[in-house]
Formats: structure tokens, sequence, C-alpha cells
């Protein structure tokens, strides 16, 4: 195994947008680069914890693969799979599952969040959400895996039913995987609510920019985001409690690789309508490939699929022993 093996997804719920893509994806594209040995998954079970359409589920797989793979990710580099392709998944969950307790699994957040009020209706999938999340990742013996904030408290479970398992069986078998941290994470916000994450789930399209928009969407949405009549201040300290002025200036940071503190400079006492065409144009420039080659993907949908098909074969070379050791680990006959 290499130094590092590292682990990350999406479900296939909705368009990818710019959050997810300087938050995640541009990373991955960065961990990849570097020499890691990378898995980058679909996670379609994880998808049908919530109500869906099943008709939409092929079509959205295949689009958030396209975005991995438009955004950077390199077939060749990195395998690039759907998570119901290596059955794998299914199978760890169960066992893992037969050993976490069902206070830890009360206690996540994001079940009370998706539940709500009415958690005792809510399904045993999304219940037991983490333990395949912690399947995923254990799987593959991963050493890292990059996680935002809300992720953080599975990730910690997945630690915990490694060193259970290990633990029970006097065994020396399940990696107990680290978070991997890239520096200052890009939070992206939604373009109508400062305060806000950006959200594939939100209700109005102008709080997003898609991956797949184009660049007259893209330029709308910039030029009709929220912001405040102040021009922008000399400091970083200036955009304290302006919280639509800061995410524009986080993103026009993030998509030219500068920091805060140079945009600032650059555009000290200027004001929005100078501002927001600037961030506009190299919105643009920077994510008008990305959708090109996307849509070059889903035109050929057979290649995309092979692509698919490759990577859930390179999947399933590492997590198929890792389930037959397990399970001789466990005492089942084989």
């Amino acid at each position: 195994m290499k130094t590092k093996r590292i682990l990350s997804c999406m479900q296939p719920t909705s368009h990818l947008h710019l959050g997810n893509y300087l938050g995640a994806l541009k990373n991955w594209v960065k961990l990849q680069d570097e020499g890691g040995e990378c898995f980058y998954g679909v996670v379609d079970l994880h998808a049908i914890t919530q109500p869906y359409e099943p008709s939409a589920l092929t079509q959205a797989t295949r689009e958030i693969a396209a975005a991995y793979i438009a955004g950077g990710v390199d077939p060749e580099k990195s395998a690039l799979f759907v998570q119901s392709s290596v059955a794998g998944h299914s199978q760890l969950m169960w066992l893992l599952a037969t050993m976490t307790q069902m206070g830890k699994l009360e206690r996540m957040t994001q079940f009370k969040d998706k539940a709500g009020k009415n958690s005792e209706r809510a399904g045993l999938g999304l219940f037991s959400y983490p333990v395949l999340m912690a399947a995923d990742i254990l799987i593959y013996k991963a050493t890292h895996v990059p996680v935002g904030e809300d992720q953080k408290q599975h990730l910690e479970l997945a630690r915990e039913i490694a060193s259970t398992f290990n633990t029970r069986f006097e065994v020396d078998h399940f990696i107990q995987p680290e978070p991997f941290i890239t520096g200052a994470a890009t939070r992206v916000m939604s373009l109508r609510d400062g305060t806000q994450k950006m959200s594939k789930s939100a209700e109005s399209d102008m709080t997003r920019i898609n991956l797949t928009d184009d660049a007259d969407t893209i330029a709308k949405k910039i030029r009709k985001a929220k912001t405040d009549p102040e021009p922008l201040p000399e400091t970083l300290e200036g955009l304290k409690d302006r919280a639509e002025a800061d995410n524009l200036v986080t993103i026009y940071a993030a998509l030219t690789d500068q920091s805060r503190e140079a945009v600032i400079a650059e555009f000290a006492g200027q004001t929005f309508s100078a501002f927001k065409p600037a961030l506009a144009e190299i919105a643009v420039a920077h994510l008008a490939p990305i959708t090109t080659r996307m849509n070059e993907l889903m035109d050929d949908t057979a290649m995309l699929d092979e692509i698919l098909h490759k990577g859930a074969e390179r999947a399933r070379a590492v997590a198929t022993p890792v389930i037959a050791e397990t399970m001789k680990i466990m005492g089942f006959w084989r």
C-alpha cells in the first residue's frame, strides 16, 4: 500500500455546484496529482435513503461521474467507481452493523436533521447511513478521508467501528482512517444568503452556480447575487459581519488561487458594480471548460460507462480480498 490511500465520495442526488467543486473536487484533483492512491466513488446506495425517482438515478449517477472527470479526476490515475457496482460495500455494512451500537447512531446529527420530528417513521437506511459510510471507507483500508464539518462525526464513528472490530477479534485488520486536512477549506455560501452554505437541496436555483450552468446563467447569477451597498474594504477585517461580500471575495480567491488578502488589495474601495463583472468573467473562464467536457461525456454514455466499469474492477480488486479476510476473521465458512 502507498503511504496514503484516499477515499472520497459524493451522492448522485442533484447537480454538483460551485461549492462542491471548490470545497471538494478541486482538492481531489490535487491529491491525485500528488501521487496518492485515490478511490473516488459515486455513492448511489446512500442516495436511496431518501425518496427518489428511480428513472433519474442512472442519469444522476452518470452526471456526477462526468463532473468528476471534467473537474480533473483522471480515471487512469484514480479509481472512479459507482458504489453499487462493488457489492462488498453492502456486505461489509451488514457485518459492521452487528457491532455498532444504536445509541451512537441515534446521536448522529445528520440523522436528526434529515429525520426531523418524524424520526420514528424514518427508514432504517437513513438511520444506518453512517455504518454504510464506514464500510465505504474500511473496505478499501483507506488511510485518509477528506471530510467537511458535516461528515467529521461519521468519520469518527468509522474509526470507532474499526477499533471495535480489531479489539473484539484481537486482530490488526482495519485501519483507523484519518481526516485529511487540505488546508483552509473553501466554504462557499449561498448567493442569496451568505450565512447559509451553498446547497444542492436549496429550493431556489439562484442560490448556487451549478457545474452544468452555461456562461450566461453563471454571469446572471453572480450579477444578481446578494450584496450590500458598501464598497469593498481595505482589509479582511472590514468584511466582518458582511457575509455576502465575504462570500464573493472567497469565491474569487478560490477560482484564481489567490489569498483573500490579495483579492482585497486588488479591489479595495471598489463597488460591487465593478467587482461582480470581474468575478463573473473569472467564473465563466474557469467553469465553462468543465461544463463543455461534462456535456461531451454525457453525450457519449458508452464511453462514460466503460470508464465506470473499469473503475469498478479496480475497486473490486481491492475490496474483495478485504471482505474475504473479514469473513474469515469473523468465523464464516468459506
